[in-house]
């Protein structure tokens, strides 16, 4: 049979980009479909809008700093509408980057949805494509809680073109979204309460972790409600009352409810079942070469049933196009991938919790833990903290995992894991010199 394309790509984002980008290189003929955006969730609505956001949250922290180095005070205001306008700005900008990156690789961009009509057609916008092998790359997508009157909540989607900035936000959920979304808005100077119903927030991640990062939140103003449920959400003119019942049975008042309880796979609409591709709960199920059960249809990125960050899709896409058009079979390695919290304070972790050693390694586990004011605030006399925890396999003394919470997190804990996924030990870290002063070097000193 004859088809339009050797390669049809269904969505946009990094996992579709980087895929159709290495597979066009090998000489296939490739098309891809995007409704939105190029760029996906992580340029769009993602992690890039929330790393300007955060960056914006820090300003007013950094001018406390600066008194206590002698720098005059001065009045210092947060304007929602110039940061939204910017921030619009440089996420359009990004966008026509990637667009410009796929006409000159020679991928065709086509607008709107692709429909499965069958397992090798599909539908965009009323036309009908052929092709030789599908890699659906469609990411995931927001969803509110089952609450009565939750149509009054927004999602992240909505939080970052919100025409005002909120006075006082709710924050539905504990994950590392829920976290990082509140910081950022108590950050930019608006009132925030974490509501949920777990015993504590971040609860896949270590425990000490959560609980430093608890610590933080607490200390720049926001209120955390564990063990507590919104019962309804009721309008009341211009404000909202959440309704609450657990650990706290009261009637809050807020004027903006921001719902990030969980995301699943945007598989809406795609008509999986005329292509006979098989989904595992929410998501689309894949081996570890991202094939479907059906041999000629491919699934990488959040719409999966793997981690779900946007190196991880990147990585998927190029793995499939290496292994598909490249003659070169390879599938990822998920054991010591690092993960950022964007919080405020930031955290980021690569390998196991304590908890998860203990349970894969019984208690063959030694820990290492350390917590300190950077030199950073001492001068403004700050009540800054870093914390910082090795996990150690003693009978190898092998570390299986490095946990922080802190200023600069995500940077030194990005360098740290190529030394502990190429398999470093406690001796290795004991034996290295590190730059003084700073706060990576707070890991080589851990007795």
């Amino acid at each position: 049979m004859q088809f339009d394309y050797d390669l049809f790509v269904i969505g946009a984002g990094p996992g579709g980009l980087s895929a159709s980008e290495r597979a066009v290189a090998y000489g296939v003929r490739v098309a891809i479909a995007e409704e939105d955006l190029v760029g996906g969730t992580c340029v769009i609505r993602g992690c890039i809008p929330e790393k300007l956001m955060s960056f914006a949250a820090e300003f007013s922290r950094d001018s406390e700093n600066a008194a206590g180095y002698g720098w005059k005070e001065t009045d210092c205001s947060f304007d929602w509408q110039q940061f939204i306008t910017a921030k619009e700005q440089e996420i359009h900008r990004l966008a026509q980057v990637h667009t410009k990156s796929l006409q000159e690789a020679g991928v065709e961009l086509i607008q709107g949805r692709a429909t499965f009509l069958d397992e090798h057609t599909l539908e965009v916008g009323g036309r009908h494509i052929t092709a030789d092998k599908i890699l659906i790359a469609v990411g995931g997508k927001d969803v509110k809680a089952d609450i009565p009157g939750i149509e009054h909540a927004i999602t992240s989607r909505e939080l970052f073109n919100l025409q005002q900035q909120p006075k006082h936000l709710a924050v539905l959920g504990c994950d590392y979204i829920a976290v990082k979304l509140g910081g950022i808005m108590r950050g930019l100077g608006s009132s925030v309460t974490q509501i949920m119903i777990e015993d504590r927030i971040l609860c896949g991640f270590d425990e000490d972790i959560a609980i430093a990062v608890t610590e933080g939140m607490t200390l720049r103003g926001i209120e955390i409600y564990n063990n507590t449920a919104v019962k309804a959400i009721e309008r009341q003119g211009n404000e909202l009352d959440l309704v609450l019942s657990g650990k706290h049975q009261t009637t809050l008042s807020v004027d903006t409810v921001l719902c990030a309880t969980n995301r699943v796979p945007y598989l809406n609409g795609l008509g999986l079942e005329k292509a006979g591709v098989k989904v595992a709960g929410s998501a689309i199920e894949v081996d570890g070469y991202s094939r479907t059960n059906q041999a000629h249809i491919f699934a990488v990125g959040d719409c999966t049933n793997r981690l779900n960050f946007t190196p991880i899709a990147i990585a998927q896409g190029r793995a499939f196009a290496d292994t598909e058009f490249g003659n070169n079979p390879r599938s990822l390695y998920y054991e010591y991938v690092p993960i950022t919290v964007s919080s405020h304070p930031e955290a980021a972790i690569v390998g196991l919790s304590e908890h998860r050693a203990r349970e894969r390694l019984g208690e063959g586990v030694r820990c290492y833990r350390s917590q300190f004011r950077p030199l950073l605030h001492s001068l403004a006399n700050r009540d800054e903290q870093i914390f910082i925890k090795l996990v150690v396999d003693k009978s190898s003394d092998r570390v299986v995992g490095a946990h922080m919470v802190g200023e600069k997190a995500v940077e030194i804990i990005q360098c740290l894991a190529l030394a502990i996924r190429l398999g470093a030990t406690k001796k290795d870290f004991d034996a290295t010199i590190g730059i003084h002063p700073s706060a990576a070097e707070e890991f080589f000193t851990l007795r």
